[in-house]
């Protein structure tokens, strides 16, 4: 029944794209006078006091009117008779939200644009525990701020991360893509996962066949692990002691002690002299303790002797050739009752 063609809509029609309101296409001037006001923080006072004539004549060229108030630390923002759009007074109050979560003025201005939209996301709800809550902030910011500057180019949104807030500015698109990845890095999901699929998606637009089909194939699906921490190690079983119904001696009192050791009957002056003396003896032997770990490092490490052979090198026979014949001819050759009578031809023969 509702599903009926419609002429008027076609898929030529952009539909996220948003038409300039140009001056004279409203008729007659303004009824009623709207305004928005907002407080600003006393460190930006002096920035908006110096970068507020820039911001006065851009509201001029649409017939705003603007009011910096210091006394009270706030911005006030209205409709004149000389307002040609109805709309620009909700970009003004834009603007000066913008320069009370520290955005410049020749940024913040750029809201006033139709093509711009603003979006100041509040992120202190988001996480409970403090540390944690900076931890993932740092997290949305990266090494020197590329994280954040990666999700500037995929978005084509300006984010300024300021305190518990986070100000956007960019088209409906890059909004909404900007707010889900920061939402979700508040949430323990890390950034770079979205920002991989953001980058998939941008390829996938550029390609004229898969233009209009479902991505879901190509994207990645990452699946949430929740990692248990580590449990400290259980210290050794303790022995269960033994029940008694008797309950464990009275310890002695501090004036038992003194008694004991005689500190009680002595005077202030005494007690005193007494103390220093004791802490005189552990800096003492404090020092001297220390005097040995110095001494030690100055101690000259013993040096390792030389291993000796077992049997003494052979110079002799080294150097005498007749030494070398004798011990390959064996000891036979040379000594004994029995032994053959060798000739001079006998070494001539033999290779030595």
């Amino acid at each position: 029944k509702y599903r009926r063609d419609k002429p008027w809509d076609s898929e030529d029609i952009d539909h996220w794209k948003v038409e300039p309101f140009q001056k004279g296409e409203m008729k007659g001037a303004l009824l009623e006078e709207s305004s928005f006001a907002t407080l600003f923080p006393k460190y930006r006072e002096q920035y908006l006091r110096q970068a507020w004539p820039v911001v006065t004549k851009e509201f001029d060229k649409f017939g705003l009117g603007c009011e910096l108030n210091l006394v009270e630390g706030s911005m006030t923002v209205k409709t004149t008779r000389k307002t040609w759009d109805p709309y620009v007074v909700l970009k003004g109050r834009d603007v000066i939200k913008l320069l009370a979560r520290s955005v410049s003025a020749e940024q913040a201005v750029k809201a006033l644009q139709d093509d711009v939209q603003v979006d100041i996301i509040k992120i202190s709800g988001l996480v409970r525990n403090k540390d944690r809550f900076v931890k993932r902030r740092q997290r949305l910011l990266g090494p020197n701020g590329s994280t954040l500057k990666a999700l500037e180019l995929l978005t084509g949104c300006y984010i300024l991360v300021q305190g518990n807030t986070v100000a956007v500015m960019g088209s409906f698109q890059g909004l909404k893509q900007a707010r889900k990845v920061i939402v979700d890095c508040m949430n323990n999901v890390h950034p770079i996962y979205n920002i991989k699929t953001l980058m998939i998606r941008r390829e996938l637009a550029k390609d004229e066949q898969l233009k209009n089909e479902n991505w879901d194939r190509f994207l990645p699906k990452f699946k949430k692990k929740n990692v248990k921490s580590k449990k400290p190690q259980a210290d050794a079983p303790k022995y269960k002691k033994e029940y008694t119904p008797f309950p464990p001696p009275q310890q002695p009192s501090k004036v038992d002690a003194q008694l004991e050791s005689g500190e009680y009957f002595l005077s202030d002056k005494e007690r005193k002299d007494r103390a220093k003396a004791a802490r005189a003896d552990e800096n003492k032997r404090s020092k001297e303790l220390r005097d040995k770990e110095k001494a030690a490092v100055l101690v000259p490490p013993k040096e390792k002797r030389a291993k000796r052979s077992a049997e003494p090198a052979d110079t002799e026979g080294a150097a005498n050739p007749a030494t070398v014949i004798k011990k390959r001819m064996g000891a036979a050759a040379f000594s004994g009752a029995g032994a053959k009578k060798s000739s001079a031809s006998d070494f001539l023969m033999k290779p030595i």
